[in-house]
């Protein structure tokens, strides 16, 4: 567990720069605080994974083992296709680009502080020239908006 969502993404990132297969996740109810995501790793690995990330200045508040109870965070991508325009759904928040010219036109959903800045610095940018939501936002919502920002990429972009 982690103090926020900025710290789990940048956590992530870390880790699978270093070659961890991780997974990001929802805590079960009982750790749960809020809007938390954690990251899934073996337990035999956790010494050297909780080396790694405070080599990174990034530590952990806890390590739980939970045997199950973990939640997807998404699973489950939404593809609209309004023929110009292809819209994806990941979680709360959603990606809308022109077909014509790979162009995020839109981005909506969530409610966190930073889904107005996300938009700010993606819409009007191809797809390949807009910032990943994981290197600029720092809520559940900008970890949702990644996924979609992947998804959309797979399917847009050869």
């Amino acid at each position: 567990m982690f103090e926020n969502t900025s710290e789990v993404i940048g956590a992530e990132n870390v880790l699978k720069k270093g070659g961890w297969r991780i997974r990001v996740m929802g805590p079960p109810p009982e750790i749960r605080t809020g809007c938390d995501l954690v990251i899934e790793f073996p337990l035999v690995s956790e010494l050297e994974i909780v080396r790694t990330l405070e080599e990174a200045e990034i530590t952990p508040l806890q390590v739980v083992a939970v045997s199950d109870g973990l939640l997807e965070p998404v699973n489950v991508f939404f593809t609209t296709d309004y023929g110009e325009f292809l819209m994806v759904q990941a979680a709360n928040m959603k990606i809308t680009v022109d077909k014509r010219d790979l162009t995020v036109v839109n981005i909506s959903g969530g409610g966190c502080p930073d889904v107005p800045y996300l938009a700010a610095q993606m819409v009007g940018r191809r797809l390949d020239q807009a910032p990943e939501p994981r290197s600029i936002g720092h809520t559940l919502c900008g970890y949702a908006l990644q996924l979609a920002f992947e998804e959309i990429t797979r399917k847009c972009l050869p």
